[in-house]
Formats: structure tokens, C-alpha cells, sequence
């Protein structure tokens, strides 16, 4: 784990409040309890590497104009020891501090040392932590917002891993219910029609090509053996075949996008164990629930939500019944630490009820956590691709598949918060040039390799080089690069701790860019030899930081294109 920048950070907040402390002492600030030593990064990095506004937060402790206090700081301020060079006071009072050359330089080293290990740390101190996402019912393809959840619970599960979590990833199958009630409907019309074109179609039925062809892949096996029987008995037949060829079909769809789980939980167990029973009976003991027109009640209110039916007047459970349940199963029965679902924003009111009721059942409702995505809209040529899944006409997350290579959707998908919507641009994501950002960073990648090559068949090839030699790079283009470099751990961790992968495409598509500038600026050919051989080192850093980078996304970092 690269911990240059936290000690460096540490360092420089230990200076600060040793330098507020001598202050007080000689009597260049009154005395007063010291204000919070916030560091962040300055919006102009010509200012420095990192910012501190002490002397702003202090100015009503200290009763000084903030530019007096941060003069008072500075004069007292010994910045020995640590990895830093200078401060400077700039506009209003802000302290800036810039790292001293040998940072740089151990920075470099440090990536070298590191290879695949570099970015990766340990705030999650090995907590278990179960990410659960796409979970779609198996009643049909995989729609184009379950192509999104998918990329972003299994970036989310990598970010969780390189930041200290020990991550399972989990597949809830909704094989229960009313989806699936609905779905042998739908199976029992078509195969029906084959034999009886008159049998009504249900109104609110599946209208998928794959309903029909699983209902005729079942004549073909077992002809009209099912038309006597009863509905009851019928759809059960269907459902027993259709649906684990669906379920089938989900596992084939996500390993083409390269999404993986360790478990694919289903929801049928949860009924045939008597889990779903047993949460309705704990909710009943500890006397969480009311009975009202017949239905039986969950007090919501008195645990931060509405109150809600969880037993329907007819004696079947709601839907968030076995929800429950599957949370319970979770957190106590499984004991993970952490639950993380990645869920469409059309959940955004089921989430308090679901918190509400496993605080109920002395469940600490923070270890739930939820990542609300927004909804996916296609663009092909500038316009809107209408999608209507229930009429089968929705382009599938194999459709998709089958337009955009899978680089370019995983990046693209992740290149959003989850609370934005996207317009997933067709045309952009098979572009081959600069405007499509993964092609910008793998080109990146790719040139470097070229480089690499192309040295390496005159004769040169990357070395360790001294402290003097990465002394060398000194030029505004190398420091900006390095200084990106260096915060590539942090980075990862502060993505893994607000859940949002986006902050990654986005660093390293500023990796590249620097890269570029740096290249297009700095010869690593023809230049002295201690000097080609640090610019080289610094070639490799970069090449390293954007394949473990694009590693958090699963998407390939080509030597060539």
C-alpha cells in the first residue's frame, strides 16, 4: 500500500499545529482552541500541492484578520522533516504548501515497486461487505438499465477490494412472486395459441419474443401433452422449464459483459425455508405491527418511514416481505459487515421502508447502503431510441453488446454518477478518436507501449534510476504528471468511500491528458542519457497507473491500436 501522500499529509498537519502552537506561545496569537487543519487541493495546482484555510476558520477564535494569522503561522512554521519545501500565503489568508523534489521522486519509485499493487490500501480494514446489483427477474433478457447496474456494482465491488473491503458479489433472482405469476401467464398463452390461436392473451402479459419462443421450444420437446391439464398445473410445467433457461441466459449475457458473481442467491429459497414466514412472525413478537381492514400492518412511522401492508387481507406477503427477509439473511444469518444494493431510482421509496424494517429488527439500518441509478436513454444519431421492454421491442443488454464492444460500455457507463441520467450515445462509443474517452485513455496506453517498443529495439529499456536522475524531471509538464500519479491510492479510496467509479474514469482520462502534454513537450529520445532514462521511468509510472486504473472497470489495456 502506497502511503507516501497520507504520511506526507500527516506531516504537513503535525507542522501546522506545532507551528499554531508556537504562536500562541510567543504571543503572535491568543490563545484559543486551535480550528480544524483542513488540507485540500488548490483549483489553481500553480499555487501548490495542497491548500490549508486554518487561518480563515480561525479569524473569529483568534480575533485577527485571517491574512495576520496565516503571517503568524508561517513565521513560526518548520517544515523540516516532512516532504514539503515551501509555504506561501496567498489571497485572503489561504496557506500553500508544494512538495519538496525528493517526493516526486519516491513517488516514481514507489509505482515501480508496487506494479499491479499500486493504488491499493486498507481503510476497509478487511470488513465483509456483500454488493448485490442488476438482480433482474428472470422473466425475460436483461434491459439496457440492468447493462448499467451491471458495470457499476462490479466496478464498485473492485473499487470496495482495492481499498481493503473483502467483497462478495451476489445475484438476487426474483423466481417468486408476481413477475414470475405474471411471466406463466404470459408462457401458458403462447403455447396454448400454438394449439388453440383463440386462447387469450393476458392483458398485462409479457409480450417478448423469448416468452414465445420458449413456449414453442416446449411443444417441440413435449408436444400438446399440457392442453388437458389444468391452468394451475400447466403453467407450472412452463414455468419449470422457461424460467432456468432464462436464468441460463442472464449468466451467459453477463459473462459476455464480463460480469461475475460469487453467489446467485434465489428468492424461492427464502419461501421454501420459511424465511418469509418467520420475518412476518419476528415483526409480529416484537410488536411492530397492527392489523387494519383485514391486511396485516408494519409500523413504519416508528422507525423512520410510512407505516405499509406486509400480509395482504388475502394472507399472501407483499413483495418487500421477502426483501426483508433477503436483508436478514444478509446481515444476520451471513453476518456481513456491510450490505451494498445498486438499485434503479424507481426504488427510491421502497429504500426507507426496507431500512425501517430491519431496524426494527434491531438491525443497524446504516449498514445498509444504497446506490440509486438513474435511467439509461440510447441516442443513435442524435435522436432518442425508444425502448418498451413489456412490448418486446427493447433494444437488450445483448443488443447492445452487439453494437458496442464492451470496452467502451463498461467506461461509458461508469463515466456518470449513478444519480445522472445518461444519454449513452451509440455513435460515440465505437468512435475511434479522442472524442470517445475510453479510446482517449487506451490510445494513451497504447502509445506508451509503442514508446516502450520502439526504445527497446534500439537497445533501451526502463531501469531503476537514482535519486539524482528522477532529480531531473523538474519541467512543469513532468511535475504535473507525477503529482497526478501520487494521489492515484487516494483517489481509489475516496471513490470507494462516497460508492461513485465515476471519480476513476475521470482521473484516468486526466492521466492520459497529462501524459500527452507531457510527451508532446518532453523528448525521453535523444536527450541525455540520465534524463531519457528518468523520463522513461516516468513513461512506465503512467502506463502502470492507467492499466490498474482501467482494471478497476475490467477493460483492457491494448499495446497497439
Amino acid at each position: 500500500m502506497s502511503q507516501l501522500v497520507t504520511k506526507a499529509k500527516q506531516q504537513l498537519r503535525a507542522a501546522i499545529a506545532g507551528a499554531i502552537e508556537q504562536a500562541v506561545a510567543s504571543g503572535a496569537l491568543s490563545s484559543a482552541p486551535a480550528p480544524e487543519i483542513a488540507l485540500e487541493v488548490p483549483a489553481d495546482r500553480a499555487h501548490g500541492d495542497w491548500a490549508c484555510n486554518v487561518a480563515m476558520a480561525g479569524a473569529r477564535a483568534y480575533h485577527m484578520a485571517p491574512r495576520k494569522i496565516a503571517e503568524a503561522i508561517q513565521a513560526n512554521l518548520d517544515l523540516s522533516g516532512t516532504r514539503f519545501a515551501n509555504c506561501e500565503i496567498a489571497g485572503p489568508g489561504f496557506l500553500n504548501f508544494t512538495y519538496c523534489q525528493s517526493f516526486y521522486s519516491d513517488v516514481l519509485k514507489d509505482i515501480a515497486a508496487m506494479g499491479k499493487e499500486y493504488g491499493q490500501s486498507n481503510i476497509g480494514k478487511g470488513q465483509r461487505v456483500l454488493v448485490e446489483y442488476v438482480s433482474a427477474n428472470p422473466t425475460g433478457p436483461m434491459h439496457i438499465g440492468n447493462a448499467r447496474g451491471g458495470v457499476l456494482g462490479d466496478a464498485l465491488s473492485n473499487l470496495l477490494a482495492a481499498a481493503g473491503w473483502q467483497v462478495e458479489r451476489e445475484f438476487y433472482v426474483n423466481d417468486a412472486g408476481n413477475q414470475v405469476n405474471r411471466y406463466g401467464l404470459s408462457i401458458e398463452a403462447r403455447y396454448m395459441q400454438l394449439f388453440q390461436p383463440d386462447f387469450p392473451f393476458p392483458e398485462d402479459g409479457y409480450l417478448g419474443e423469448d416468452v414465445t419462443g420458449n413456449a414453442k421450444a416446449y411443444a417441440e420437446l413435449h408436444g400438446d401433452g399440457l392442453v388437458g391439464l389444468d391452468s394451475q398445473a400447466r403453467r407450472k410445467a412452463l414455468i419449470a422449464y422457461a424460467i432456468p433457461k432464462n436464468i441460463q441466459g442472464l449468466h451467459d449475457d453477463l459473462l459476455r459483459y464480463r460480469v461475475e458473481y460469487d453467489n446467485w442467491f434465489h428468492e424461492s429459497t427464502l419461501h421454501e425455508n420459511g424465511d418469509v414466514a418467520g420475518i412476518v412472525q419476528q415483526l409480529k413478537d416484537k410488536g411492530c405491527t397492527y392489523e387494519k381492514e383485514g391486511a396485516l400492518w408494519f409500523k413504519g412511522e416508528e422507525f423512520g418511514s410510512d407505516d405499509f401492508v406486509i400480509v395482504r387481507s388475502n394472507g399472501v406477503p407483499t413483495y418487500i416481505v421477502p426483501d426483508i427477509a433477503y436483508h436478514y439473511n444478509k446481515l444476520v444469518t451471513r453476518n456481513f459487515n456491510l450490505a451494498i444494493n445498486v438499485l434503479g431510482a424507481d426504488h427510491h421509496g421502497y429504500v426507507p421502508r426496507l431500512k425501517a424494517a430491519i431496524a426494527a429488527l434491531g438491525i443497524d439500518p446504516d449498514r445498509l447502503k444504497v446506490v440509486l441509478m438513474q435511467m439509461v436513454s440510447l441516442v443513435r444519431d442524435g435522436e432518442a431510441v425508444k425502448l418498451s421492454k413489456r412490448s418486446g421491442k427493447a433494444i437488450t443488454m445483448a443488443n447492445l453488446l452487439d453494437e458496442v464492444p464492451v470496452d467502451a460500455a463498461r467506461f461509458l457507463f461508469n463515466s456518470y454518477e449513478p444519480n445522472t441520467r445518461i444519454d449513452f450515445d451509440l455513435d460515440l462509443a465505437v468512435k475511434e478518436d479522442a472524442q470517445n474517452p475510453v479510446y482517449y485513455v487506451q490510445y494513451a496506453h497504447a502509445r506508451i507501449c509503442s514508446i516502450l517498443r520502439n526504445l527497446k529495439a534500439e537497445g533501451i529499456e526502463p531501469r531503476a534510476c537514482s535519486n539524482e536522475e528522477l532529480a531531473l524531471l523538474t519541467t512543469p509538464e513532468e511535475i504535473e504528471l507525477i503529482r497526478l500519479l501520487s494521489g492515484f491510492t487516494e483517489e481509489i479510496a475516496n471513490a470507494a468511500r462516497v460508492m461513485d467509479s465515476a471519480r476513476i474514469t475521470r482521473y484516468v482520462v486526466n492521466v492520459s491528458t497529462l501524459f500527452h502534454k507531457f510527451y508532446n513537450t518532453c523528448r525521453v529520445k535523444g536527450v541525455d542519457p540520465a534524463l531519457s532514462a528518468a523520463r522513461l521511468c516516468l513513461c512506465t509510472a503512467a502506463k502502470t497507473v492507467i492499466e490498474n486504473g482501467l482494471a478497476i472497470f475490467k477493460v483492457t489495456a491494448p499495446e497497439s491500436m
